[in-house]
This record gives C-alpha cells, structure tokens and sequence, in this order.
C-alpha cells in the first residue's frame, strides 16, 4: 500500500510539472499604449494562445530592469526577452551605432528592406556573440520641427540652436552650423517655450506625446524621405530560445512574424497620424524631398559617417554594407 501511494504521489507530481507553462520574462521601458509594448504584447498573445505551455510575462515601463540596462542582463541570461533601441548598447558594440545614423534608412519600406539584408545578417552575427537572438525587426521614424520656419535642407540650420536624436545627429547638424543643446526628449516643450531651443529632432511619437505642435511654425514629419530612423527589436536571450523545445520555437517564431508586419504598418500610422496631429493645431506641414536627402546624406558622409569609421573597428565594411542597401 504504501509503494502505491509513493507511485501515486510521484505521477501527481510529474503530471503537474508537465502541466505547468514555462514562463519567460519580457521588460521594456515604455509604457502600455505604446506600439512598442503592443508589439511585444501580440508575441506573448500568439504565443499563449499556440497552447505550447510558455507564457511571457511583461514588464513595461522600465518596471525590471532600467531603460538603458537591458542589454548586459539579456545576454547573460538574467533577462529572456527586450524591446530594446539597439543604440543603447553602442557603447558595448559600437557596430550598434549604425542603427540611429542620420540618412541610412529613407523610409519604412527600405527599413524593411535594412532588415533582410547583409548588412543586418552582420549586426546578427555581433548579437550572436553576446548570446542575443532577435525576434521582430522594426524601425521608428522621426522628423524636424522649428519654432520660426521649416527645416527641410540642411541650409535651414544655420544659426539655430536645436536638439538632435543621438550623438550622429548631433555630429551632423554641428556641421550644419547649428549650435547643440543635448536633452531629454521630455525637455523640448519647455526648451522652445523659453526660447533656449529653435529647432528640434527626435520620433514621430515624442513630437506628438510631448504636444510640440503647441510651440512649433513648422514640421517636418517621416514621409517618403527622413533621416531619423531607430532600430528598436524585440531580442532574446539565444540559449533561452534554444533551450525551447521544437513547438515552443515555432510558435515563438510565428508570433515574431505576425508581430513585425503589424510593427512595420503601425510605424508608417505614427508618422501619418503626427502630422496630421500638427496639421490639425494650425503647424505648416513641410516635407523633405528626394534632393534634400542627398544633401544631409553628403553630409553625413562628412561629419557622422567618418566619426564612426574612426571610432568602429569594421566600421567601414559595416558602413558599406548598410550604404548598399536600395
């Protein structure tokens, strides 16, 4: 009697422990409105409802870890998943710079196109090395607002006093001629409100969630042409995904897959949607051309560009790869 209890006990036990998902955690830093969290929220969805017992849990608004600290944990594998600015770790990879370089990407469709490409396959192969694996691709755009005119070309810089996105921007409108005043996306408002800022450069999301329309003449949103694209994955940690048992993967993957097309659509809304937002408050609505693209492009060459071939071991080849892309 009491070896068939013993049994009894132990397949209770064995059958629990095959009924009890799997859990992997999810953290980033915005909050749960954001495209960025519905992102990953259609991933741990699809995955959920794959019945493959693995549920991911998420931490939105920088609740685990902070927003700039995500990396070191998810390739040491006290983190399994992040949507994460891949710039954010340029200090540790500075291959990772690339992905906010003023004039590398033109437009969602060839933000597409950058994901599917060698010069992507090259980045992979730099996260492989940290034990990162991405999931879902996707880049958000940016544009130009300025307090008196439009700021299309880069002879619209002249003089200005403006904020720029990330170190390459910043890099690129010094040698526009306009003075730089670093800050937090958060500060913009009250920047142009007291006149310490002309101009500013961050993401479609920021110009409309900070209601720069109220203090802006004219906006430069993402259209056909823009310079400021960021690369922002959903990345995991590699051996957590290849401790995953076949099902597992392949729901995770299907998940990815049906996530990043709804990323790629949603960023192109958010552009849309900003300048309609400005449009709306009484802002002039400019965009940027084929020609003035080329002329920020020319340089970039110049200013950003170098710095970061200086800087970068590779970075030439790195450079070349992503120039490449059409």
């Amino acid at each position: 009697m009491k070896l068939s209890l013993t049994a009894s006990v132990a397949a209770l036990a064995l059958c629990a422990a095959a009924t009890q998902a799997e859990e992997l955690r999810l953290s980033h830093q915005w909050s749960t409105s954001d495209v960025r969290h519905e992102v990953a929220q259609m991933v741990a969805d699809e995955v959920a409802a794959a019945g493959v017992d693995l549920e991911i849990k998420i931490f939105p608004s920088g609740s685990l870890f902070k927003a700039r600290e995500q990396y070191t944990p998810l390739s040491r594998g006290q983190l399994d998943m992040t949507v994460l600015p891949l710039s954010y770790a340029g200090g540790q990879r500075p291959a990772y710079n690339l992905t906010l370089m003023p004039g590398l990407v033109k437009n969602h469709d060839h933000a597409a196109r950058m994901n599917d490409s060698p010069f992507m396959e090259a980045l992979e192969g730099i996260m492989a090395e940290d034990d990162v694996k991405v999931l879902v691709h996707g880049y958000l755009a940016g544009g130009f607002a300025g307090t008196e005119e439009c700021i299309t070309a880069p002879d619209n810089m002249e003089g200005k006093q403006t904020r720029a996105a990330g170190k390459a921007f910043e890099q690129m409108l010094a040698g526009a001629g306009a003075s730089i005043a670093s800050m937090a996306s958060s500060e913009i408002y009250n920047a142009m409100q007291t006149g310490v800022l002309d101009a500013a450069n961050t993401s479609s999301s920021s110009f409309v969630s900070y209601r720069i329309y109220e203090q802006v003449a004219c906006y430069t949103p993402a259209g056909d042409y823009a310079l400021w694209f960021m690369y922002q994955p959903l990345l995991m940690n590699k051996t957590t995904f290849d401790n995953l048992n076949e099902e597992q993967q392949a729901a995770l993957m299907a998940a990815s897959e049906k996530a990043q097309a709804y990323y790629l659509e949603e960023a192109k809304k958010e552009d849309a949607a900003s300048a309609q937002i400005f449009s709306d408050a009484g802002v002039e609505i400019a965009q940027m051309s084929a020609e003035d693209f080329d002329k920020w492009r020319a340089l970039a060459q110049e200013t950003s560009y170098k710095a970061f071939v200086e800087e970068t071991p590779d970075g030439q080849t790195l450079l070349d790869l992503a120039l490449s892309v059409e």
